[in-house]
């Protein structure tokens, strides 16, 4: 069971759960196409991000595998809300996790992702005692590609043309970091 303290610290950012007031900032990160351009769904209209809100303020916990924790990014200096990162219990059995994150392109390529990306790993193995975490995206992602890289993740598999998504078929690559290789990092 993962029950983090709230808000959760790195060097510049808070993650905290949803609340209501974060409703307009949501929306605004996801109606953008050039956010769920490698995501598995469009761009939302504000209802959209409503019911999207309503569940990300649920996930708050993990109590069993299977379960989701979605942490809001806000910026500490400012407040501003930045996005969102998420860590799913895959398996119970085989102590394993993943991790995803959606920023606004306004706050890419100023380290933020990695920042998250690292908060998420370190809940996943220290808060929940995972064995391995692992991050998924499209190929085509270069940038989420590298803050994985950049966390000490590695690339271990490049499935061609595997999925079906918003009318073409695309690639997934898949990385993963093993918790005595986070420790050995860090």
């Amino acid at each position: 069971m993962l029950k983090p303290t709230y808000p959760i610290r790195t060097e510049r950012l808070l993650l905290r759960p949803y609340t209501p007031a974060d409703l307009d900032a949501l929306c605004a990160i996801q109606s953008l196409p050039q956010v769920t351009r490698y995501l598995y769904w469009d761009p939302r209209t504000r209802e959209q991000s409503q019911e999207s809100l309503t569940t990300k303020m649920t996930q708050t916990l993990l109590t069993e595998e299977g379960q989701t924790l979605t942490v809001a990014v806000e910026l500490a200096a400012t407040g501003e809300l930045l996005g969102d990162g998420m860590l799913n219990w895959t398996s119970s059995l085989h102590r394993g996790g993943e991790i995803g994150y959606v920023l606004h392109p306004d706050h890419h390529g100023h380290g933020y992702a990695t920042e998250l990306a690292q908060a998420l790993v370190r809940l996943g193995f220290e808060g929940l005692d995972l064995h391995r975490v692992i991050g998924r995206l499209d190929a085509r992602n270069h940038p989420s590609a590298r803050v994985l890289e950049k966390i000490g993740m590695r690339r271990e598999a490049h499935l061609v043309d595997n999925e079906f998504v918003k009318g073409e078929w695309t690639s997934e690559l898949i990385y993963a970091i093993l918790r005595h290789e986070w420790h050995a990092t860090g």
